[in-house]
């Protein structure tokens, strides 16, 4: 599975700068052991998350291949951004019209998926570096995980919105997906998928760790204290309904299936409501419906999908 950018550093779990020195790192991992250990009143997660950093950078030998891997801005060439990394694995932009394997009939899909998000990347990475320092490559392994926490979201949400795509375009050509729609004051919907099971407005994001429904709000230590996930779907379907005077069926939000335990938790009892998914369950939620069995289907998908596309406006 590629790597996430959101995930935190295991400098960033140890919580000491990539220069502390060894006797620093032993120190912090000492005491954070004895505050996330479950028996201490920590938790089972926190404590793995500490103990995969410290397999990362807790010897001489571990931290030096993982600073080969990812390595910090010194470790660049002066005057450039460049380092002697590579791209990581699946961060650098899928090809716009992928080499077919075979001849099934693929959904429609309109717009820039992770579009909006990989310009926001760039504008941000190009800011961080400096104005007049060479970009070689905005997705160099070792540049990247330098880079603040919510610049490496920001790429994280690009390919999760590309992700998400890629499973909808395999389901065939009774779906239709838009991305990157323009929801006015609200900012953006990620998609809008119309299918035989109903119309759904979705959000793809990765935090880089676990999240999970609390008080009818999306929350978790990778989520931003300005983000409401579920208010904020809410909110941007809301002006895409305004817009195209069409009603969702309901609303999804995606995200990589390592951090939703449930697989699968409706948010709230509204009827339709949203709904949120682990990233695999995603094709079976488009083809039957969140209710699995539940199967609510639009009367007519042609005529929806001519006045979506009449009224969908794309950032």
């Amino acid at each position: 599975m590629t790597p996430s950018p959101a995930s935190a550093t295991p400098y960033e779990v140890l919580g000491v700068p990539s220069t502390a020195s060894t006797d620093e790192l032993r120190r912090a991992y000492r005491r954070l052991a004895r505050q996330t250990h479950p028996d201490l009143g920590g938790t089972a997660q926190a404590f793995r998350d500490l103990q995969h950093a410290w397999q990362q950078v807790g010897t001489p030998e571990a931290r030096a291949d993982y600073d080969r891997g990812s390595g910090s801005r010194s470790t660049a060439p002066s005057g450039s951004a460049r380092s002697a990394g590579s791209s990581a694995p699946g961060w650098s932009p899928p090809p716009r019209e992928p080499a077919r394997t075979d001849s099934k009939p693929k959904a429609r899909v309109h717009g820039h998926p992770g579009g909006a998000n990989r310009e926001r990347y760039l504008g941000l990475m190009r800011e961080w570096v400096g104005r007049g320092v060479p970009l070689d490559d905005p997705y160099d392994e070792r540049l990247v995980r330098t880079a603040p926490p919510e610049i490496r979201h920001v790429l994280a949400d690009a390919m999760a919105e590309e992700a998400t795509v890629a499973a909808v375009t395999e389901l065939g050509i009774g779906f239709t997906i838009w991305s990157d729609v323009d929801a006015g004051a609200e900012g953006k919907l990620d998609h809008v998928v119309l299918g035989p099971s109903g119309l759904f407005a979705i959000q793809s994001s990765d935090w880089g760790s676990e999240v999970q429904v609390s008080r009818g709000e999306l929350v978790g230590r990778g989520i931003p204290d300005d983000e409401e996930p579920v208010r904020d779907l809410t909110r941007q379907a809301r002006a895409v309904r305004r817009e195209t005077r069409v009603s969702f069926t309901a609303q999804l939000i995606v995200v990589p299936d390592d951090d939703f335990a449930p697989a699968l938790e409706k948010v709230g009892r509204r009827a339709g409501g949203t709904w949120v998914l682990r990233r695999s369950l995603l094709p079976q939620v488009l083809r039957h419906g969140p209710e699995l069995g539940d199967r609510t289907s639009i009367s007519d998908v042609f005529e929806v999908r001519a006045r979506l596309q009449q009224a969908i406006r794309f950032v």
